[in-house]
């Protein structure tokens, strides 16, 4: 049992953390064990999103995830499931329709910022040279 005040801090957030992280743990173990019974694009994407999660908050180490992604990727195609990109390609194509009007507006703009930016560097250099 610790003594100093600083240990026993120091053991109260082990536990939170332990306990945390087993609950993370759990929550992965709970979403494949369902995917695993039956395999749908949507909880292949919520057990991915998991594994994402757990990376993020240093629980796991990147390659772990992703070799844990390409099983279930492999896993799913071997139970011919059809993932989601179909379903993506819609919104994207709808998306792509807007962006032109934006992107033309934005071009405008940066074009007006970048000679005025270029100006006043060009003014310096002639300074620079005017004292040498």
């Amino acid at each position: 049992m610790p003594i100093i005040k600083s240990a026993k801090k120091a053991a109260r957030q082990a536990e939170k953390r332990r306990s945390n992280n087993q609950q993370i743990k759990k929550t992965i173990r709970s979403v494949l064990k369902d995917f695993r019974a039956n395999p749908t694009a949507e909880k292949m994407a919520i057990v991915q999103s998991e594994y994402d999660k757990a990376v993020k908050k240093g629980l796991m180490k990147k390659n772990t995830a992703s070799r844990r992604k390409a099983k279930l990727a492999a896993f799913a195609k071997a139970k011919s499931v059809k993932l989601a990109a179909a379903k993506k390609a819609a919104p994207k194509a709808a998306a792509k329709t807007e962006k032109p009007a934006a992107k033309k507006t934005a071009t405008k703009a940066t074009a007006a910022k970048k000679p005025a930016a270029k100006k006043p560097a060009a003014k310096k250099t002639t300074a620079k040279k005017a004292e040498k």
